[in-house]
């Protein structure tokens, strides 16, 4: 993992919850958690600095770095794109987006393409894009983002043959690869949750080992926002086993919680105020852990 990707994921997971600022001091000894060093720890977050993602501020001879208006933007995007991983019921229509972008905003139509994939759309055909989920919001800021509604023609339709919806999914989502990421995901966590959560219970693992376990977990779940499509049930095959991971992911990320929020307030607290953490934070949950039904 590195670095710069690494910085991310504690913005998101953490430091966005406790004023969305941090100093670099306090970034340095968290990411040394993880083998990263000094030189690259500021390297990294100097390149977040000239993209605009956070800016700095001097108090006394401390440099604290926080996100941007564009970063907290990112941050909730993020959030609100979790959705993906748990689908409402399918209401039978499919939402088609079909552009021309004129090949000089090409940089335009790659970013585009970027963020539909990001949202859980699917190509069916070039430059023809669908998903089963009501993603007409999101559809409708990207067009306002990218300024291109004078290229593109939006439709919430249905399929009538001379197939069924499954031969749709099967030709715009490789849906048997991302069950066997999931797979994957299953093989390597549960032997680590059975082994972690007898470690804690005993009191055989650190704070420290705690919060690195935690952060890693997110990262590697987080993934899956790039790869599955959220699609609803009614399309997904039988043997699916996304929501095998995500309740495997619930239980060790709730088992992780504690100690691996406590080590973070503890070098968090020495060069910046615990006062301004969001009072309505709750270390038990995140945005990647799917509603109990």
């Amino acid at each position: 993992m590195n670095t710069r990707s690494m910085i991310f994921t504690l913005y998101g997971d953490y430091i966005r919850h406790y004023g969305n600022e941090i100093w670099i001091g306090s970034l340095i000894r968290l990411l040394k958690e993880f083998g990263h060093n000094e030189q690259s720890v500021r390297a990294a977050i100097s390149r977040m600095h000239k993209q605009g993602w956070v800016t700095s501020t001097k108090i006394g001879n401390k440099s604290h770095y926080f996100l941007t208006e564009r970063g907290i933007i990112r941050m909730e995007e993020a959030a609100k794109r979790i959705f993906k991983l748990s689908p409402e019921q399918w209401d039978g229509k499919w939402r088609m987006l079909i552009y021309s972008i004129p090949e000089e905003k090409r940089s335009i139509r790659d970013e585009l393409r970027k963020e539909l994939v990001w949202s859980g759309f699917g190509t069916i055909s070039n430059s023809c894009w669908i998903s089963p989920n009501d993603l007409t919001k999101e559809v409708y800021a990207l067009i306002d983002k990218y300024e291109i509604s004078p290229f593109v023609h939006y439709f919430i339709t249905e399929y009538h043959g001379p197939h069924e919806n499954e031969r749709i999914v099967q030709e715009c989502w490789d849906l048997e690869e991302i069950n066997k990421r999931y797979e994957q995901f299953i093989a390597d966590y549960s032997q680590k949750y059975v082994i972690d959560k007898n470690k804690i219970q005993k009191g055989e693992m650190t704070d420290a080992q705690c919060f690195v376990e935690r952060t890693e977990l997110v990262h590697e779940y987080r993934k899956f926002l790039f790869t599955d499509p959220g699609l609803p049930e009614e399309l997904l095959p039988k043997r699916w086993l996304g929501q095998h991971a995500a309740a495997l992911f619930s239980d060790y990320y709730r088992e992780l919680a504690e100690p691996a929020s406590r080590f973070f307030e503890e070098v968090f607290q020495e060069g910046n105020e615990l006062a301004n953490k969001n009072k309505e934070y709750d270390i038990y949950q995140h945005p990647l852990l799917l509603d109990e039904k």
